[in-house]
């Protein structure tokens, strides 16, 4: 199995993981509230960019991953991205590989979190200045199992993303009706996709059948809230989302 395929079974790790800190039908049903304070919040993130360098390094059956973020430091300066040498980085960093991920761009308003979420570690890569927004453990039937567009993965993680109401929402919707909700939209696969793209973005996606994809307005904030497990999953453009 590839190096990316390994990574982007963890991605939106943020996919996922982050420091600062995710349904069918206009009514909203809200999840439960939380038993724990928020440590972390951050608002006005709609449409912000950041990006991500995701590091593996195996031993023996077991790969740790690591997943570094630039939210809240800096918007990925692109000159500097585009400079970033996976080999360089593997190579100072002794990590078995690197995936770059981003860009990527945020669809919700706001991310609150808490837990083992919330850390302050932080590197720097090309000069590009990123925190440590997790750490994951993949066994080796993880490593073997990979991911693929459209299928959810397990994220342990304490986080609310928070959808403003009057702002939009791009949705996924499964054939058992399992509702995801957009995280972040990427121009990994394509470099010019843009938040004006995603009302109409069935026309780009491949989706499996049975799935549907659709734009609404909220009427009320949605919360999605992970009390510990997150289920998130990327389409064929590698956008990210998460259940409801």
């Amino acid at each position: 199995m590839t190096g990316r395929n390994l990574a982007t079974h963890c991605i939106s790790v943020f996919l996922v993981f982050m420091v600062y800190f995710s349904g069918s039908g206009d009514v909203i049903a809200q999840p439960a509230k939380p038993e724990f304070s928020y440590q972390k919040s951050i608002s006005n993130l709609r449409n912000q960019r950041y990006c991500e360098v995701l590091m593996g390094k195996r031993d023996w059956l077991k790969l740790e991953v690591k997943v570094f973020n630039t939210q809240g430091l800096n918007l990925c300066p692109e000159t500097q991205w585009h400079a970033l040498n996976k080999e360089s980085i593997a190579q100072n960093f002794d990590v078995s590989f690197v995936y770059l991920n981003g860009p990527r761009y945020w669809t919700m308003d706001e991310i609150q979190a808490a837990g083992n979420t919330v850390n302050d570690v932080k590197e720097s890569f090309g000069g590009i200045e990123m925190n440590l927004r997790a750490t994951v453990q993949l066994s080796l039937f993880k490593q073997l199992m990979g991911s693929k567009n459209f299928t959810p993965n397990e994220i342990n993680r304490i986080t609310n993303f928070i959808y403003r109401a009057g702002s939009a929402v791009y949705e996924l919707t499964s054939p058992a009706g399992d509702v995801y909700v957009m995280q972040s939209y990427s121009q990994i696969v394509n470099p010019h996709l843009n938040m004006k793209d995603l009302p109409v973005l069935s026309e780009q996606l491949k989706l499996p059948a049975g799935w549907t994809y659709r734009s609404r307005v909220l009427d009320q904030d949605l919360s999605l809230i992970a009390n510990g497990i997150a289920y998130v999953l990327q389409d064929n453009l590698s956008n990210s989302y998460q259940r409801r």
